[in-house]
């Protein structure tokens, strides 16, 4: 009879075996699915970004004769962002491949759009809406867009309406392969790490549940002469079985997970099924590679059987757990804090904050099983109750395996505490923008196009019967010194009222005074100072002269701009850009809004809520991701945790068995198991949290030097390891009595 027939008739005689081979299994399942789903996700952004590679002019083919002129930008309607790409044909088209999913090319005066913007045209009034954008006529197919509720439109213009620097003259669309987005491939890694480590958790605390019946039978098989080669080769494929089927079940429900990922945004929008595809060669990598370590993490758990003659196995002494393990943290810790505080000082820094991460996870796994021990001694010394007793022995006497059940979740508790420190304190950095009041529009045009344009506006503007009006803001630069003392300071040129009206800079009708040309922050003495177009050129500038100034009250969240009156310009100087800017309200945001893009084809109209909507999108990914993340890992801990303590008792049959013979109360054992199954997890929860709290408040200092905003739901690992700790401890009572049914002879 060979290895594998033994291993058969094993899992078809032995029903404790056979449970074990089924969860075994199941936890294979559940790491090769969230590994295929994960590793799936930079493929995912790849096959996005290349739907998406036309709306983005930059990557046009250039070579050869141009045969259009291409320009994008960003639109937005009711804080959703809108996708444009405006175009217009200046040559022989006959050749030209289309990508799939757009039709045709638009011409002059009409528009492709996506099926959501063209539900959102139905319903919206035109000045508000579709003037932006000519005669929708056709639809772009879901192959042409990143996301299938993108807002997209494609326009057709004239090649006179598309002037100036942004639109860009192609001879064909992109043909380059796009790249997938960095941060969800970073947060994909995180991910396999945070939820693989307690899924094989799960399948090793599998393997536990027979294995003081597997060592005794293997035991007794070495000694009636079978070679370590033999039993290895026996256990091997004894493994090999369930982790294989595991394998190809976690395949078989790859499809509905990937499917259910569909359904998470990010990036402003939701999955096609078909994103979600991995490359063949990386797909068999992992179906191999993880019922293959699951093999090699069973054939190294023989090397106490292979060394030990029978019934040797059950009797080895404990060796006690060292103080010095104790020191790992603090160690680790104290690297971190270095490499912390010296990330912005060398071009390493980057690297040793993540090494420093990595030794700080690796060292809860030398610290977490004599904190374990620890609190296991505190209860044998301190017990007052039978059930504090024999947990603390327990604790005592094995606590790598009482700890074991809780790795998952302290990597999990770490990842997540550390990121629900670091997301409410970059919400509180969220801003910036230009140093206009959030009701105003802009939009950077050249200064040749700056009067075409606010003729354009204001007469789209007195069309839709608006009293609002357009104006153009130039921007130059007060410098003084030379080489590299030399600094600038942006000045706004416009008038002291329309400052006060339309800026948040700190500027009221109050400090208006007639006749003067500069307002600044502080005072100055202006005579020093020469007026240029660019910053940091060759170019000495004009002399500002003795230009009558007056300083105003700072508004703290404005960029300190100052604003230069027009009559005070000095002659020649050509500023560096012109923004054309209009004030709304909330009625009629949206028609000024439509006003300025028809006037300004191809340029975007921005805000200040626009500007922080694409860190607000971003934050929300960042948090969707946290709380599925932890949430996952705290369900795999959970069942790793609830294998575990089942494991324990099936471990301690014949222990367990004996004390409910000699009259110990099944509810004795069952407050003791609880008690065992749920300290463990609390206390990684409790040290996990803390120490990534502290990572976090870390991590924050390399980027900004304010304080930690820390939000309630810090809180939430706390809450995931009580909820891990009461699903292990949930089993105690119903194995025990399985324990208590089942005649101790049959052990």
């Amino acid at each position: 009879m060979n290895s594998l027939q033994l291993a058969l008739r094993v899992l078809r005689v032995d029903r404790r075996t056979r449970t074990s081979a089924i969860l075994t299994a199941v936890g294979v399942a559940v790491a090769t699915g969230l590994v295929l789903l994960l590793a799936s996700l930079p493929f995912a952004t790849q096959a996005r970004e290349q739907r998406a590679e036309w709306q983005t002019g930059y990557h046009y083919n250039t070579g050869g004769r141009p045969v259009m002129m291409v320009g994008d930008s960003k639109d937005y309607f009711n804080g959703q962002e809108i996708d444009r790409v405006d175009v217009a044909v200046t040559g022989n088209t006959a050749g030209l491949k289309l990508p799939a999913g757009i039709p045709k090319l638009p011409a002059p005066g009409e528009a492709i759009v996506s099926p959501a913007l063209g539900r959102i045209l139905n319903t919206t009034p035109a000045d508000q809406l579709g003037d932006r954008f000519g005669q929708p006529v056709a639809a772009l197919g879901e192959q042409a867009l990143r996301y299938p509720e993108q807002l997209v439109a494609y326009v057709g213009h004239t090649p006179d309406e598309l002037t100036g620097e942004h639109p860009r003259p192609a001879s064909g669309f992109p043909t380059k392969e796009a790249k997938p987005d960095g941060l969800l491939t970073l947060l994909s890694w995180v991910g396999i790490i945070v939820l693989l480590v307690p899924s094989l958790v799960l399948v090793a605390s599998s393997a536990r549940l027979t294995a003081a019946r597997r060592e005794r039978r293997l035991a007794a098989i070495r000694l009636a002469g079978a070679t370590p080669g033999q039993v290895t080769s026996m256990v091997a494929s004894e493994t090999v079985l369930s982790a294989g089927i595991g394998a190809l079940l976690g395949l078989g429900i790859s499809p509905a997970l990937h499917g259910l990922a569909t359904f998470v945004p990010w990036a402003g929008g939701t999955w096609l099924a078909s994103d979600f595809s991995l490359p063949v060669g990386l797909l068999v990598l992992i179906v191999v590679a993880i019922p293959a370590l699951v093999v090699l993490a069973g054939v190294l758990g023989l090397r106490r059987v292979l060394r030990n003659p029978l019934f040797a196995t059950g009797g080895h002494s404990v060796k006690p757990l060292r103080w010095w393990r104790l020191l790992a943290l603090p160690i680790a810790g104290a690297f971190f804090l270095y490499a912390v505080v010296t990330a912005g000082h060398n071009s390493s820094g980057p690297s040793m904050v993540l090494f420093g991460l990595f030794l700080l996870v690796a060292s809860a796994m030398v610290v977490g099983p004599w904190v374990t021990s620890a609190v296991g001694g505190t209860f044998v010394r301190m017990w007052r109750r039978p059930s504090s007793l024999l947990a603390g022995r327990r604790l005592r006497n094995d606590p790598k395996g009482a700890y074991r059940a809780s790795a998952g979740i302290v990597l999990a508790v770490f990842t997540g505490s550390m990121a629900l420190t670091l997301l409410p304190s970059f919400d509180s950095l969220a801003g910036g923008g230009r140093p206009y009041v959030d009701s105003v529009l802009y939009a950077d045009v050249t200064s040749t196009q700056a009067k075409t344009v606010v003729d354009k506006a204001n007469a789209a503007l007195a069309r839709y019967g608006q009293q609002e009006r357009a104006l153009a803001v130039d921007s130059v630069y007060l410098t003084q010194g030379s080489g590299r003392y030399q600094n600038f300071e942006r000045a706004l040129v416009m008038s002291c009222a329309d400052a006060a009206r339309l800026t948040r800079l700190g500027i009221t009708a109050a400090d208006c005074a007639e006749g003067t040309g500069l307002y600044a922050p502080y005072q100055m003495n202006t005579a020093g100072y020469s007026v240029v177009g660019e910053p940091y050129g060759s170019d000495p500038g004009k002399p500002l002269g003795n230009v009558p100034m007056k300083a105003y009250s700072e508004n703290s969240k404005s960029d300190g701009s100052y604003v230069l009156d027009p009559a005070s310009v000095p002659a020649g100087v050509t500023p560096s850009y012109t923004s054309v800017i209009a004030p709304t309200t909330d009625a009629n945001r949206e028609i000024v809004r439509t006003a300025l893009t028809a006037a300004a084809v191809g340029v975007d109209i921005g805000s200040l809520d626009q500007h922080l909507s694409g860190q607000q999108t971003q934050l929300d990914d960042l948090r969707r991701v946290t709380v599925i993340g932890l949430i996952a890992a705290g369900v795999l801990a959970g069942c790793s945790a609830a294998v575990a303590t089942a494991g324990s008792v099936m471990d301690r049959r014949r222990t367990f068995g004996a004390l409910i013979a000699a009259g110990t109360p099944v509810r004795v054992l069952s407050r003791a198991l609880r008690m065992e199954a749920a300290l463990p997890a609390l206390v990684a929860t409790i040290g996990a949290g803390v120490v990534g709290v502290l990572v976090g408040v870390g991590l924050f200092s390399t980027v900004n030097s304010g304080s930690v905003v820390l939000s309630p739901w810090i809180l939430a690992p706390v809450v995931l390891g009580i909820g891990v700790a009461l699903l292990g401890a949930s089993v105690c009572t119903p194995a025990l009595k399985r324990v208590q049914a089942e005649p101790l002879a049959d052990e």
